[in-house]
């Protein structure tokens, strides 16, 4: 696949439908290398990260969406989080004492948060009732949105690739047959074709007898959004007392980023700055 680590939307003439197609191998990678996970886990975890990648497209502002995966079992978390520049970034959580050999979907929870640079955050949450992702992806929309959409997503390991359609509010002049059309010529894709196929391609494989308009290739990188401040935000959810008896036994507070492994630190005047009422005047 030629258009990996990049984002493309396309749209059909005369029609409400629009589309994106994903494609990420370095990016992927760089997430894979910060941490030792079950191929079975890659795998899923590819697939998220195509799904935010495709869900960021909807972001009309500054800011970042977030997919979560919070599950029951052996594994209990997949996260990845896009930005509107198309910043990428993933985790999961599991017990690595466990063989993951497969990662059981069915009894989670999708969680997807909406985080503006400015305002509040929206959140909203699907019952994971299958082992396919995009359904639940596509129940949301319908739910939230009230939107037909159809999500097609992939991963080997290597790379992820991802396929939304999107159903627009329609015009009475446009083509009102176009959404069943076009959504069963996409469910004709095959797997490999989606993981080893440049956009072009695909969308001509599907749809060399509609008139498809593609547009330009928008970036996709990983790029952790971590910052001392942004930690220490978090860490004053410990409390000072207790920030404060971590110093007394190491000297400071230390934490890694989770999603990059940056190291940050902490020493006494810095934990105190984060508590101003605990300052003495």
């Amino acid at each position: 696949m030629s258009n990996l680590d990049s984002m493309q939307r396309f749209t059909f003439d005369n029609t409400d439908v629009r589309g994106e197609l994903v494609g990420l191998h370095k990016s992927l990678s760089d997430v894979l290398s910060k941490h030792e996970y079950p191929e079975a886990l890659k795998i899923e975890l590819g697939k998220l990260m195509a799904a935010s990648a495709l869900m960021s497209a909807t972001l009309k502002y500054e800011g970042r969406l977030c997919l979560q995966v919070r599950l029951p079992g052996d594994v209990t978390l997949i996260q990845a989080e896009t930005t509107n520049t198309g910043d990428i970034r993933a985790i999961a959580r599991y017990d690595e004492s466990k063989k993951i050999e497969e990662v059981e979907l069915i009894g989670g929870q999708l969680v997807i948060t909406l985080e503006p640079a400015v305002g509040k955050p929206y959140q909203g949450v699907v019952p994971l009732d299958s082992n396919q992702l995009n359904e639940s992806l596509e129940y949301y929309f319908s739910q939230s949105e009230q939107l037909g959409s159809r999500f097609w997503l992939e991963c080997d390991g290597t790379v992820a690739s991802g396929f939304m359609l999107q159903q627009l509010p329609s015009s009475a002049e446009n083509d009102v047959d176009a959404w069943d059309r076009l959504s069963h010529l996409a469910s004709t894709l095959k797997r490999e074709e989606l993981l080893t196929l440049d956009n072009p391609t695909i969308l001509h494989r599907l749809y060399h007898e509609e008139e498809v308009r593609l547009y330009d290739l928008e970036p996709l990188r990983f790029a952790c959004t971590c910052s001392k401040e942004r930690i220490g935000n978090a860490i004053q959810q410990v409390g000072f007392e207790e920030l404060m008896d971590v110093i007394a036994e190491q000297g400071k507070v230390s934490v890694d980023c989770q999603f990059c492994l940056q190291h940050y630190s902490f020493n006494k005047e810095q934990v105190t700055n984060l508590f101003p009422e605990k300052k003495l005047h």
